[in-house]
């Protein structure tokens, strides 16, 4: 049987094929807040059946390369967020109005012009699909609370937090069906906590704990810097990091391998288990599996490898898919190398970890 220790997972996307979506467009535009129908290349009766075949490429490439918490590859959607947050009710997507993205650019955005909530399941048909047609464990991710607030024009609550805490129970609900459906872990996508530290202090925490309340099982939430694709300039570490030692989520999901974080933060985020990006997205060039290894042996130093996974950074849909598969057999190589290495020792315990 296959040790527990550092498993292997992705953050959520994988490539889109180009007979599914109109590649050059997606990469050569911001990620989309409202529908974004012109990125598709199959009729809109068409759609939903090849999405399906796209999701089995995605599924089947993640089993090939050896992944054990694998995900839908998020084929079916135009951004990571705006299919689900343009199917709540409370946002006119007709009559867009305008944010500031994370690079200060003014992206089109849904406005709230009424009470945020869910009406209906949004993500469940997904979870099912992909449940049914494979037996790795499976990882369905949304949109947190949080990120969701900022990418709308507010023009209803009296202030962010109170559609925040609206947006939060319409999450966990889909939370709670989604687990129902099949999905092993469930994760939120936070990005905006590092784009909007001062605003993140202010109210995310709360927020996404209304969205995590009550649920069972593994939950996990990912921040970031935003797609190496589209983000270039980068700090070296996050502005909000630390205080989600606080939040409900158990695993906090992280990228580390293009910003060439300094590690050691790791030590101070105790409670969770960490998801720790070790790909560079930003590099063509597919790492060796020693490569991978590596930087595993110096996340090893700050968290024991029973609260480490090993993931990629986050944006694989902007890969080509060949890269994308290459780097995920590399990763999967790479963690196999650090699992050999964890021996037993007399007493019971494993080398290589620390706290």
């Amino acid at each position: 049987m296959k040790s527990e220790l550092l498993l292997t997972t992705v953050v959520g996307s994988y490539p889109q094929p180009d007979w599914l979506v109109n590649r050059e467009n997606l990469k050569n535009r911001l990620p989309p807040r409202v529908r974004a129908r012109e990125i598709w290349r199959v009729e809109e009766r068409f759609l939903e059946a090849a999405q399906d075949d796209a999701t089995l490429l995605a599924i089947r490439d993640m089993e090939l390369a050896g992944i054990d918490i694998i995900t839908d590859g998020e084929i079916r959607r135009e951004s990571y967020s705006n299919r689900f947050a343009t199917a709540l009710d409370g946002f006119d997507i007709d009559n867009p109005g305008v944010a500031l993205n994370r690079t200060g650019h003014p992206n089109p955005v849904p406005r709230v012009v009424g009470p945020v909530r869910r009406s209906r399941p949004i993500q469940v048909r997904d979870v099912e699909f992909a449940r049914r047609n494979t037996d790795r464990r499976l990882k369905i991710t949304l949109p947190g609370p949080f990120t969701i607030a900022q990418q709308a024009q507010n023009d209803y609550y009296p202030d962010d937090q109170s559609l925040a805490m609206d947006i939060a129970a319409a999450v966990n609900a889909e939370i709670r069906d989604l687990r129902a459906a099949g999905a092993d872990v469930v994760q939120l996508d936070e990005p905006y906590l590092q784009a909007r530290p001062e605003k993140a202090k202010a109210y995310a925490l709360a927020a996404i704990n209304r969205a995590l309340e009550g649920v069972e099982g593994d939950t996990a939430l990912h921040t970031c810097f935003g797609y190496a694709h589209i983000v270039k300039k980068r700090l070296s570490g996050y502005s909000f990091l630390t205080e989600l030692n606080d939040c409900l989520a158990r695993q906090l999901s992280i990228e580390a391998a293009q910003p060439n974080l300094d590690l050691s933060i790791l030590a101070k985020i105790a409670s969770k288990t960490i998801v720790l990006g070790v790909l560079n997205l930003d590099d063509m060039a597919v790492e060796t599996p020693e490569i991978v290894a590596a930087r595993i042996r110096s996340a090893l130093k700050f968290v024991p490898p029973d609260r480490l996974i090993v993931a990629p950074d986050c944006g694989m849909k902007y890969l080509p898919r060949e890269v994308a598969f290459r780097k995920l057999k590399a990763l999967v190589a790479g963690a196999g190398i650090v699992r050999g290495e964890l021996r037993p020792t007399a007493t019971g315990g494993r080398l290589g970890g620390g706290r």
